[in-house]
């Protein structure tokens, strides 16, 4: 009779023992996602919890999220909650999901760093992808001291970014992210490329300089070799580059068609028709492939050239003067005839 009264209470304690274990799973184990794709989220400095809840909601299954709601509300989250880039992927259970947000173990992103003509444009494009605002990247970047930090000015440290996609954490601070950005720039400089601008007696620095004016010369990476052994050319014999793009940089008009002669007259130390040299720093962040053609430049006799009249994007070289007349005039004619002002 013992043994029957015993099994009696056994069964129920047994079945309610299963079915605590199967709503602790079902709460912290069961897929918190309720989507097919992995999706992020991002948490900010002025996050909460209620917030992060908040975030996570839309996308969550209502078990799933009571679940991860009490792991975080009987623990210390609340007052640690931790930036980040967070990825919630299918099939993942509120308990991982936890220790994910409770360790800050977030999801890194792809960052491109862009050929950008300014450093508030930079900026912009940066805080787009990046925890960090618009005006904070910006203002460090038009820091003398920040940029003196780095071995840059505010005038050259654009050469410093080499436009190329890197893996960061969206959540980066500005210092971290010019320190890498540095280590990029060092790395990318590394053993050959320093060697030939050795070679040329130029610095990086200067190399970019220098392949900023030619990336807006032309699209035609086939061509921008010839360009720069023509700008070389031309510092070698001390005449001015004469560079239509750094007249547009020092007006801050980049979408001019013409440069009309009174413009070449603008007083700005970064216009090469009044200034003899290179400008005091890169006019756009330099691509690479522009940087590749002023280290590989070709060389030759030219010291002119100007853009072709079938509008080809790329140019005519001439090594006297009064060849370059004649190329000059057939060009304005082309723009007067398809009434480019």
């Amino acid at each position: 009779m013992k043994i029957q009264n015993n099994k009696k209470f056994l069964y129920p304690a047994f079945a309610g023992m299963v079915i605590i274990v199967a709503l602790v799973a079902y709460f912290f184990f069961a897929s918190v996602s309720a989507q097919k794709d992995t999706y992020y989220i991002y948490i900010d400095k002025d996050d909460t919890q209620d917030s992060v809840f908040a975030k996570i909601q839309p996308q969550a299954s209502p078990m799933a999220m009571a679940g991860l709601k009490t792991l975080l509300r009987h623990t210390s989250y609340s007052k640690h909650v931790r930036t980040g880039r967070y990825a919630i992927t299918p099939g993942e259970g509120a308990l991982k999901l936890f220790r994910k947000l409770r360790n800050g173990q977030q999801a890194s992103l792809r960052l491109t760093i862009p050929e950008a003509r300014t450093m508030d444009r930079l900026a912009a494009q940066l805080s787009k992808k990046l925890m960090l605002d618009s005006t904070t990247i910006a203002q460090a970047l038009l820091s003398e001291k920040t940029c003196n930090k780095y071995g840059y000015d505010t005038c050259t440290i654009s050469a410093m970014f080499v436009p190329d996609t890197y893996e960061v954490y969206w959540d980066i601070s500005i210092d971290a992210l010019l320190q890498r950005m540095q280590r990029e720039h060092n790395h990318f400089w590394k053993g050959e490329r320093t060697v030939k601008a050795e070679a040329r007696n130029l610095t990086p620095v200067q190399v970019a300089t220098l392949a900023s004016i030619i990336d807006e010369e032309t699209a035609n990476t086939a061509e921008k070799p010839m360009i720069a052994g023509m700008y070389l050319n031309r510092l070698k014999s001390h005449m001015p580059l004469q560079a239509d793009p750094t007249v547009k940089f020092a007006l801050k008009q980049f979408e001019l068609k013409r440069i009309y002669n009174k413009l070449t007259r603008f007083q700005s130390p970064y216009n090469t028709y009044i200034n003899e040299g290179l400008p005091p720093g890169p006019i756009k962040i330099a691509s690479i492939k522009g940087i590749d053609a002023v280290l590989n430049a070709v060389n030759h006799d030219y010291l002119y050239m100007c853009a072709k009249e079938d509008f080809s994007g790329t140019h005519n070289f001439a090594k006297t003067y009064a060849e370059h007349l004649k190329n000059a005039a057939r060009y304005s004619k082309a723009l007067n005839e398809n009434g480019i002002k």
